[in-house]
């Protein structure tokens, strides 16, 4: 299953659980405030970087059993879920980083499109109480599709819709992460496609609660330059995301990028948030992410 369609299967997911609670509420303690959701801890396996690892890319295995595997090596989250299965992982002592997409907000369809504000802020509304409950610090948007849009105006207008949301997302300590996709392969027309366009609306929308989900592998596609472009606009992201290019698959020698050196550039600047795995493996799964941890821990 692609991305694409593992996303909208999770948005539908969400709206059939629309108001479902995330499970019991921790223990007084246990749920990182306002103050401290940046730094959700789990069982890092050592090093500098707290790894997560995208759901989506392993679907083939049952995400309690993914969960199982994903603690055993040391991984702290797995992310892009709907709040029902925020429990089952934390039942593995693991986190979610970023929690799946609203039903109004699939990839295509998003904040850049003024008439879309109205139904994203009523399920982020209804979203971000549970992220804040659940420890879940991060919850990602997307810009959506230009559809023949200025890249100017549909900026202006995620940021107008992101101020409505942000003084809520800042009363619960939960970071809005729009993530940044490349639209020359994979997602055609989207309009986040780049890093300076991301970081002017992180600028726009001057919210300490919302930043960017900088995608290592779509990025490079779009851009390159991708150690140098993290150090330009390392204060507007707060998530990255991973995968070989080309071909989305495994992080190790047969594809382009230097992970390691990717890695320590960003731990060397003290990030704090998570860094995740969204490689679709070609070979042995469980084996591809061990592996894709021991690459990135440093």
């Amino acid at each position: 299953m692609m991305r694409r369609e593992f996303m909208a299967a999770s948005i539908a997911a969400a709206a059939t659980a629309a108001g479902t609670r995330p499970g019991p509420k921790p223990a007084p303690g246990d749920a990182p405030g306002p103050e401290s959701q940046d730094q959700a801890t789990a069982p890092t396996g050592g090093g500098r970087l707290k790894h997560s690892v995208c759901q989506w890319c392993f679907s083939g295995m049952p995400l309690e059993q993914l969960a199982g595997q994903a603690a055993s090596m040391g991984i702290a989250s797995i992310e892009l879920l709907a709040p029902p299965q925020w429990e089952i992982i934390r039942a593995h002592g693991l986190v979610c980083a970023v929690g799946g997409l609203v039903p109004s907000n699939p990839i295509h369809s998003g904040f850049n499109r003024v008439e879309n504000h109205d139904a994203i802020i009523r399920d982020l509304e209804t979203r971000l109480p549970l992220c804040r409950e659940a420890g879940v610090p991060n919850q990602i948007v997307m810009s959506g599709n230009r559809g023949g849009m200025d890249d100017l105006e549909g900026l202006r207008n995620c940021a107008k819709g992101l101020r409505r949301i942000t003084p809520l997302a800042e009363s619960l300590g939960v970071t809005l992460v729009m993530e940044l996709l490349n639209s020359k392969r994979d997602h055609k027309d989207y309009m986040g496609d780049r890093t300076r366009w991301g970081a002017d609306l992180v600028a726009q929308v001057a919210s300490p609660r919302f930043k960017l989900l900088y995608d290592i592998y779509h990025m490079q596609i779009m851009e390159g330059d991708v150690i140098a472009t993290i150090q330009e606009h390392f204060d507007a992201i707060a998530h990255y995301h991973t995968a070989g290019v080309p071909g989305r698959r495994e992080i190790d020698h047969t594809q382009e990028l230097n992970y390691p050196a990717i890695c320590r550039a960003i731990a060397d600047r003290g990030f704090q948030g998570y860094f995740a795995q969204e490689f679709i493996p070609s070979a042995d799964p469980m084996a591809s992410l061990r592996r894709a941890i021991e690459i990135c821990t440093v």
